[in-house]
């Protein structure tokens, strides 16, 4: 029996209420149960952004059972990759893990044409987190849950994608 485990990616951002949420449901999604995902804020808000709710519900994603949760220690020395967007000095650091910082915009008060480019923003950036964490090895086949249609990714659909 081997000890392999998938690895585990945290989002951070200061309420986890909208960008960080919106990461992990689509990291969740798309890497179909090959990375553990995982959100939390450093100052969670009390519920979740719902312009974040309804630009996730239009890709076909429900996010609208999730909560704000907040950063403990505990999930940030499991991860083995720590993304934060836009919380600087309020996200702890753990030593020895690999960070990555997206800057991207707040949807915090944002149109849905805003947050719509926000989630697009995310989603490429997942997509590339996936094929370095997880790639699906050449000729296989992988089901997103839920569904009898194999995964593809973007860059797999069209080569000329990012």
């Amino acid at each position: 029996m081997t000890d392999h485990h998938p690895p585990e990616v945290l989002f951070v951002c200061v309420h986890n209420a909208g960008r960080s949420q919106m990461a992990a449901a689509l990291l969740d999604h798309h890497a179909a149960g090959r990375i553990t995902v995982r959100s939390a804020g450093s100052e969670p808000a009390g519920q979740l952004n719902s312009v974040a709710v309804s630009a996730m519900a239009e890709i076909g994603i429900d996010i609208s059972h999730e909560r704000p949760k907040p950063l403990i220690s505990q999930v940030g020395w499991t991860a083995d990759v720590i993304v934060t967007m836009g919380c600087g000095d309020a996200c702890p650091v753990y030593p020895g893990k690999r960070y990555l910082d997206w800057d991207l915009p707040d949807p915090v008060g944002q149109p849905l044409e805003v947050v719509r480019a926000i989630r697009d923003d995310i989603r490429r950036r997942v997509q590339i987190l996936i094929d370095e964490l997880a790639p699906v090895p050449a000729g296989a086949k992988l089901q997103r849950a839920g569904s009898s249609a194999p995964w593809r990714s973007p860059s797999a659909a069209d080569p000329r994608a990012e």
